[in-house]
Parts: C-alpha cells; structure tokens; sequence
C-alpha cells in the first residue's frame, strides 16, 4: 500500500470528495462544518491544504492555515481573515475509516510537518475532539486547557500545540571546558 499512497496539495477538483469524507467523519456528532466553511479556510491558505490519495482516489484531506497562536476558526461561520502567523493550525485532518489504524495518519502528520518546517512555519497547532488528545499527547502536542475553545467543537475538544521543529535537549559542557582556568 504504502508505494501507492501519496500527498499532494488540495486541489479545486477535490472538494466534492473533501466535503463527503469531511461530512462522514463528523454530521453523526454536530460538527460538520459544511462546503462553504471548508472552502474558505482551504482557500485562505492553500499551500498548507493537502491530501492522501490511494492508488489515484483521494481517500483523505487536512486542512491548516496561519493562526494566532492560541486561537481556532469557529465552526459555525466561514473563514472571513487571513492571518499573518508563525503558528500553522490544522482545522480538520480526516482519513477514509477503510485507512485509519494502518499509521496511514501518523505519515500524513509527518508528510504534514515537513512541509510546515519547510515552509518556515515555528509552530503546529489544533483542536483534538473526540478522545484525540490523547493520541495527539503521544505524538509530542501540548494540551493548553487555558484555552476556551468554542462550544462548537463539543465538549471533549482540547487546544493543543507543538514545536514545528522539536527542541534540542540541553547538551553538557564538554568536562575539559569545565576545568579550563578562564582566559
């Protein structure tokens, strides 16, 4: 499977397909957004907007744009502002139910991450809903339950962030420079 699987940026023809599987993964629990919400937050950023294809079928999409550090889209209402940001939130990642437990999602994360390092994004964020956090805290995101997130995303829905690049671990002096008299 894997030397058939590719991402690729979103592209217009793909918004039929984005809104089915976007429509499948969340109209049961209330937080569909519907077309022309999701089309305002690809179209605002659609060098971050990507998706999985399975031997030519797109069969799952993720969704970011630049955002204030801390903050989230609301569901309910289109994207109407662009914003200039070093943070990189990710508004919606949904894979066909066929692919999920086959660390399909863990390389399009990857895939995902890549790009924001490339692109010179410093940070990733997004609201885990559903239980997700706890995926999500395995995979090095921060939980920030500071932040209200709106009602709209239900209410397990959790505020996380990560390094796009993960820190250095603190590195020791080097024991000679330690004992070398100072000059």
């Amino acid at each position: 499977m894997s030397e058939d699987l590719r991402f690729r940026l979103l592209a217009e023809a793909d918004w039929d397909t984005v809104v089915a599987l976007e429509h499948a993964a969340y109209a049961a629990d209330g937080l569909s957004e519907g077309r022309e919400a999701l089309e305002s937050r690809g179209h605002s950023s659609p060098g971050t907007c990507f998706v999985l294809e399975l031997h030519g079928a797109v069969r799952g999409y993720l969704l970011s744009l630049p955002y204030p550090p801390l903050r989230c889209p609301d569901l309910t209402r289109p994207e109407e502002q662009r914003y200039a940001s070093a943070n990189l939130h990710v508004h919606d990642l949904v894979i066909d139910e066929e692919l999920r437990g086959r660390d399909v999602a863990l390389r399009f994360m990857r895939h995902f991450r890549e790009q924001a390092r490339a692109q010179g994004f410093e940070e990733i964020s997004m609201v885990a809903v559903r239980g997700a956090d706890i995926l999500l805290r395995l995979l090095g995101y921060r939980a920030h339950r500071e932040v209200a997130v709106p009602a709209c995303y239900g209410r397990r829905a959790v505020y996380m962030s990560m390094p796009v690049t993960p820190p250095a671990p603190p590195s020791a002096a080097p024991p000679s420079a330690a004992a070398a008299p100072p000059a």
